[in-house]
Formats: structure tokens, C-alpha cells, sequence
């Protein structure tokens, strides 16, 4: 469901960036700077080939293969560092680079993360002493731990303190997932998910670089780690054109996920699945209300429940007579609103996608989605939606859906 954090950055261009400034405003070296590229080349060839004589080689002797020993389990396609900076004093100095790496079968383009590395010259040789997040940037799973990882056959799960029993078990719902979404959406993505399952809420926060307070109520998000927008699912029920789409992630909060009943847990990973699906059609013209809804209506797709059942505290508020007026608004997704106005707003979001395809179609609200999606802004990319695939205007629509609420929920 909603929400942004930083995502990373996508390229392929190699670059070396000159007039490093150093301690006292003097001029890094050429040399260092080549250097400490020459490092990190070698780092990234250590970490590739799981060859943990060159990794120790690489780095300071406290701790120097503890960075590896955490990836071990991670099934890297690619992996490597662009220094962006260089910050030297004498025998010290710290870098500025950007980490690229692919994860083997699931990534179609490289992951980019900004990674700040501490430096020392024994020897005549650098060494890495550090290598964390840069600034705010959020942790990558392995900064938090030893990684374990369990394969579904369209799933990846990565887990930092979780039991191998456990992982397998979001293996086993996102294998569910797949072909869940792929029966509603289509075939025209990956499907193929990652599923990152840290130690904690606080683990999560980590990897998101936010305070663990914005995420307590929240099952699961997911974010487009080369570009696209995070996305969350609070519920306690649950959870332009075509291009490669990000290396999308699905993180779950493992406090929040585990007081989920089955079908509570099987509708956050495919929810959070359809959100992997529907990336490269969601674009800045998609409003909330239709990602989340429509990722919902793709969750509770087939469960039988009612729209009682899935929508208590909309239905209350239309038993009361107050229907809302108006689709609810992107702010109405912000993780730190009232509960209960938030329930609504998901809630409002999903029985519209639900009214779409009871009222036209399937296919029509697809075709719809994808329609509001390619018109790349947010101006006019609903009305021209509304007019060209379901031939009704935004007074036409927000009147049917009102209307359809109070029939399925009065």
C-alpha cells in the first residue's frame, strides 16, 4: 500500500569523479582516488566468487569477513562499487560510492545504493574499515545480519533471524501469490517476487530508513528499489507504457505479519505481489485509490468474502449515513493517519475497483488501470479513463460508486 521513502537510483555509466576535495579543502590524489577504486574492484570480485581470502584481503583485520559471511546464502548475479567520492587525511579516508548488484533471477536491472566505506592506508595499501549506508539511505537486509534464503518456485525469501520453517512459509504464500495475480492482471511481468522478512519492525525500519513508528500497524510494503514508489499494506485483514520495471522487494514486518490469521497472510503477499506486477503500468498519473484498491480487489479476489467482511469501517460509516463524498484522496493513504480513516480510504479504494468489475468487466477495470497509468501525469489521467474505457464521467462514476456502497454495505 502508499507511502514513499528513497528509492534507488538506475545507470550503467562508469565514472570517476574529479576535484575530490580533501581534509583542509587540499585535492585527493589521482592516485588514491585510482586506488581505492582498484579496492573496491577487487571487494566486488571477492563478494562474486565467495572467495573470503581476497574479501579479508580487501578490508581492516577486525571484522573483515563478516561483511561476506552475511551475504553467503544471497544468490548474486552482479555485484560492484562506482566511487563517487573521496575524502582523505593522511592513512584515512572515506568514500562515496555507488553499490550496484542483481540478485540471480530476479532483478532485470541493477539494484543502486549509495554506500558510505571508511578507508586506511597500511602498508601502502588501502583497506576497507567500514562499509554502511550512506546518510539516511535505508540498510540493505545483509547490513542487519547473516542472510538465510529459501527458493519457492516463483519466490525468493531472504531472512535475517527467522527460522528456515518460517521463511519457507512466505515461499509457500508467495508461490500462491504468483499465479494468483498473473489469473487477474495478466502474464506480461516477471512473475517472480522477493520476499525480505527481517528480525523485527525495527529491522524493517532499517531497510526502509525510517522511524520504526511510521510502519508498527503495517503487514508488508513494497518498493521499487531502482526507482519506483514503496508501497504498504496496513490492513489487518490483509496487506507510462511497459518498460523493465525496478527491482521490486516486498518487506514484511514480521511483529505486524504474524498476529494475521491464513487468509490475512495469503491477501498481504498477494497484494503486495500485485503491486510487483502493476509497477511498470503505475506511474504518477495513478492515484492511490486505484493501486491499493486494485491491488486489494487482486488479494480478496476468489476468497468469498463480502464486501461486510472485508470493509467493516466503511460499512459503519454508510450504516451511519455518512457516505463519503468524493474517492478518497492520496493523503488519505499517509501511514500515520487515524486507523480508522484509513481503513475507509483503502477500503473506498477497493470497493471501487470491486464496482469496475462487477459493473463493466475484468478486463475493463485492466484495461482501465493501464489506461490512467500510460497517461503519465495525474491531470486528466482519470477523466480521460473514466470517457475513453468506461464511457462515464467523474460526476458519473463517483455517483455510482456512492450509490453502489450504500447497496452492498447499508
Amino acid at each position: 500500500m502508499a507511502g514513499r521513502r528513497g528509492a534507488s537510483r538506475a545507470g550503467l555509466s562508469v565514472l570517476l569523479l574529479a576535484g575530490l576535495v580533501g581534509c583542509g579543502g587540499r585535492t585527493a590524489p589521482d592516485t588514491a582516488t585510482a586506488e581505492v577504486q582498484r579496492v573496491l574492484d577487487r571487494r566486488a570480485t571477492a563478494v562474486l566468487h565467495r572467495d573470503e581470502t581476497a574479501f579479508r584481503a580487501t578490508g581492516a583485520a577486525a571484522g573483515a569477513g563478516e561483511g561476506l559471511a552475511n551475504l553467503r546464502d544471497v544468490p548474486l548475479a552482479a555485484w560492484s562499487y562506482r566511487l563517487a567520492g573521496l575524502n582523505r587525511s593522511g592513512d584515512r579516508a572515506t568514500a562515496r560510492a555507488e553499490l550496484r548488484y542483481r540478485i540471480e533471477g530476479y532483478d532485470a536491472v541493477p539494484v543502486e545504493t549509495d554506500r558510505t566505506l571508511g578507508l586506511i592506508r597500511t602498508g601502502g595499501t588501502w583497506r576497507v574499515t567500514s562499509d554502511r549506508p550512506a546518510g539516511k539511505g535505508g540498510d540493505q537486509l545483509w547490513d542487519e545480519g547473516a542472510v538465510t534464503a529459501v527458493r519457492g518456485r516463483s519466490s525468493l525469501v531472504l531472512g535475517v533471524g527467522q527460522s528456515g520453517e518460517r521463511l519457507r512459509s512466505f515461499a509457500d504464500l508467495a508461490d500462491r501469490a504468483v499465479p494468483a495475480v498473473s489469473e487477474a492482471w495478466g502474464t506480461d511481468w516477471s512473475r517472480r517476487v522477493v520476499v525480505l522478512v527481517p528480525e523485527s519492525l525495527e529491522g524493517m525500519a532499517g531497510l526502509l530508513g525510517a522511524p520504526a513508528s511510521g510502519y508498527r500497524g503495517i503487514a508488508a510494503v513494497t518498493i521499487g528499489e531502482a526507482g519506483g514508489a514503496e508501497r504498504g499494506s496496513s490492513r489487518p485483514e490483509t496487506g507510462g507504457g511497459p518498460a523493465k520495471a525496478p527491482a521490486d522487494r516486498v518487506i514484511v514486518n514480521p511483529d505486524a505479519y504474524g498476529v494475521l490469521g491464513d487468509l490475512g497472510k495469503q491477501v498481504v503477499l498477494t497484494h503486495e505481489t500485485t503491486h510487483v506486477a502493476t509497477r511498470a503500468r503505475t506511474t504518477a498519473a495513478t492515484p492511490l485509490w486505484l493501486s491499493e484498491g486494485y491491488a486489494d480487489w487482486t488479494g480478496y479476489r476468489g476468497s468469498g468474502r463480502t464486501p461486510g467482511q472485508v470493509a467493516p469501517e466503511l460499512g459503519r460509516a454508510v450504516a451511519e449515513g455518512r457516505v463519503p463524498a468524493a474517492l478518497p484522496d492520496d493523503e488519505d493513504f499517509g501511514f500515520t493517519a487515524d486507523a480508522g480513516a484509513l481503513a475507509r480510504a483503502y477500503e473506498g479504494g477497493w470497493m471501487a475497483c470491486r464496482l469496475i468489475a462487477d459493473h463493466w468487466g475484468e478486463v475493463r477495470l485492466n484495461d482501465f488501470y493501464r489506461a490512467v497509468g500510460d497517461h503519465g501525469k495525474r491531470a486528466g489521467a482519470v477523466e480521460g479513463a473514466l470517457r475513453d474505457v468506461l464511457h462515464t464521467t467523474p460526476q458519473g462514476f463517483t455517483r455510482l460508486w456512492r450509490q453502489y456502497l450504500r447497496g452492498q454495505l447499508g
